[in-house]
């Protein structure tokens, strides 16, 4: 049965069960195992990840880093506040950037921040997006730091008191709008119950943008338009990767952000064939058959959301919305600072 409408990738989520906070402990989550062949389900803890994974299979992470990119100023000769997202650098030395009120900034406009930091709203871009230029004494991506904040997902009402707490204990390198959220359950102690297990560890990039939150709005899901992202692997990855397939291990994919650069990256022949750089759009809903990803960690996810629909086509539509409903049940924790499921 084919399963292409919106309305399909919907459920209930009671009212409180989106997790405001990280756990104080990252891996004292919960964790549902799903096995996506006969639907079967488990309850257990992140912390016993080890004991669901054999020698050799092979966990890879996006070690992205969540940039302090939500700069909040007000329009130059008025008391309007505006706040500016940035995405990505631009080759011509700009930046793509979401932007508040958008109806207000149209090129041209001038937004002031604090350390004498002056931005103008140069043109309009893709998907409502805006091009923007600095003037400011140093080059804007070392200033953040000081002048910016972590951005956090729209249903979370409250800021951090540690903005650490959004992002990875090996998160590594500059880029991201969002933090790969499958990703935070991790610690030092169970990276070292993985390599007692012999379990191998591999690391990919893919900078994520504020897309990943944004509401698909085509009753038919096919119609739907994914964001694009750009994503890395280095050689050392590419040739774990290629090991671990020849060898007939698993590759476990840590979230939806991994799981489409190797589905990208893949050639036809099963292969990577080195150190690669580009750009995923790749759409991912029932129907795909994967080509290299064997099980996947993954947190839970917003109803009618691309992310839901990924993870049903990995373990079919029906096994994940009998798990979400169990999870209900069960009162596990939701979206990115929740609980997480393991589907193998």
């Amino acid at each position: 049965m084919e399963y292409n409408r919106l309305s399909d990738y919907d459920y209930h989520l009671p009212e409180g069960f989106i997790a405001q906070e990280p756990l104080e402990q990252r891996d004292k989550s919960r964790m549902l195992v799903l096995d996506r062949g006969d639907g079967s389900i488990e309850h257990s803890m992140f912390n016993q990840l080890p004991a669901y994974l054999e020698a050799g299979d092979l966990i890879v992470l996006n070690n992205t880093k969540v940039m302090p990119a939500r700069l909040i100023g007000k329009i130059d000769g008025k008391t309007t506040a505006a706040e500016l997202l940035l995405l990505h650098k631009l080759i011509t030395g700009h930046w793509a950037a979401m932007v508040k009120p958008g109806k207000k900034l149209k090129p041209g406009t001038k937004v002031i921040f604090d350390h004498g930091v002056e931005a103008v709203i140069e043109d309009y871009a893709r998907e409502g997006l805006r091009v923007v230029s600095f003037n400011s004494p140093e080059p804007i991506e070392k200033l953040l730091p000081s002048l910016g904040k972590v951005p956090l997902p729209p249903y979370i009402e409250r800021e951090l008191a540690d903005p650490g707490q959004y992002q990875t204990v090996y998160a590594e390198k500059d880029g991201s709008a969002a933090a790969p959220t499958a990703g935070l359950h991790f610690t030092d102690h169970v990276f070292s119950s993985l390599r007692k297990k012999g379990v191998r560890v591999a690391y990919i990039t893919l900078h994520i943008g504020p897309g990943t939150f944004q509401p698909v709005k085509t009753e038919d899901i096919r119609d739907h338009v994914m964001h694009f992202e750009h994503y890395s692997i280095e050689t050392k990855t590419a040739r774990m990767l290629n090991l671990a397939k020849s060898e007939g291990k698993r590759v476990i994919a840590v979230g939806t952000t991994v799981t489409r650069v190797l589905e990208t990256a893949v050639d036809d022949n099963g292969l990577f064939k080195g150190r690669e750089e580009g750009w995923t759009g790749l759409y991912i809903y029932p129907g795909y058959q994967f080509r290299f990803v064997d099980a996947m960690l993954t947190n839970f996810h917003l109803p009618k959301s691309t992310l839901l629909m990924l993870v049903s086509a990995l373990a079919g539509r029906d096994n994940i919305l009998a798990a979400y409903r169990e999870a209900v049940e069960k009162k596990y924790r939701f979206f990115s600072f929740g609980d997480c499921m393991l589907i193998r």
